[in-house]
């Protein structure tokens, strides 16, 4: 079983980066992650093309991958998503924002794409570190800045917004705690966030969980997505 914060057998998160055509950004990224004693980067890959021998030569625990600009040739946002999942069912990724075009779209595509978190061009040093361990531990890691535009679009939109079935049941207060945790913000985060303690968040974790009938954040996630919480369309 892996530990917690650690590669399998307890090794440090090995990490490789799939950043390609910017130096600068993989030094900057090599010398975070390095810092930390529970992750290195183990491997870099060349290219998008040289990717999947990558994979197999070193397969690393996590992958960050940039989303490449549309502009590139013969590319798609998240064609190296795409190789990395087919290639590696089994490693974590986490997605960065591309230098150009809309993060918000970028962030819902990315997930559909199989990412298992996104950085935004805002994220700090420890917004990376943090998506590192998230990710490793089977969770899902979302850059604080794209849960604060969800949580104005969502939980702070007008009384005339539809909303659907068990969801009415839920406080207004509950809805907002369901929208970070689904995206895999933990108790003391969100404790944080509203100036609560975390037997509160606890508390309304557990009710939000019994009105809705679900056992897992997994099951938050789903629902958030299929009932529109978290869509693309409204940001």
């Amino acid at each position: 079983m892996r530990a917690s914060g650690t590669g399998p057998g307890g090794d440090r998160i090995a990490v490789m980066l799939a950043i390609f055509d910017f130096p600068m950004l993989v030094a900057g990224f090599r010398s975070i992650i390095d810092a930390e004693l529970d992750m290195k980067v183990s491997v870099v890959a060349p290219s998008l093309d040289g990717l999947s021998e990558a994979l197999t030569s070193a397969p690393p625990d996590v992958v960050v991958a940039e989303c490449l600009p549309l502009s590139a040739p013969g590319a798609s946002w998240f064609e190296a998503i795409e190789r990395i999942r087919n290639t590696a069912p089994n490693t974590r990724i986490v997605a960065l924002e591309c230098r150009s075009g809309n993060g918000a779209e970028q962030f819902t595509m990315a997930l559909k794409a199989g990412a298992d978190g996104f950085l935004t061009r805002e994220a700090e040093p420890s917004d990376l570190v943090s998506a590192l361990r998230s990710v490793n531990r089977g969770q899902t890691y979302v850059s604080p800045s794209i849960v604060t535009r969800m949580v104005n679009t969502y939980v702070l939109r007008g009384p005339d917004a539809p909303i659907q079935d068990t969801y009415t049941s839920l406080s207004e207060r509950e809805k907002e705690v369901l929208l970070l945790a689904a995206v895999g913000h933990t108790n003391r985060e969100i404790a944080k966030v509203f100036h609560l303690s975390e037997q509160t968040v606890h508390n309304y974790r557990a009710n939000i969980m019994e009105k809705l009938g679900f056992h897992d954040r997994t099951e938050l996630l789903k629902f958030a997505i299929r009932r529109g919480i978290i869509s693309v369309a409204d940001l």
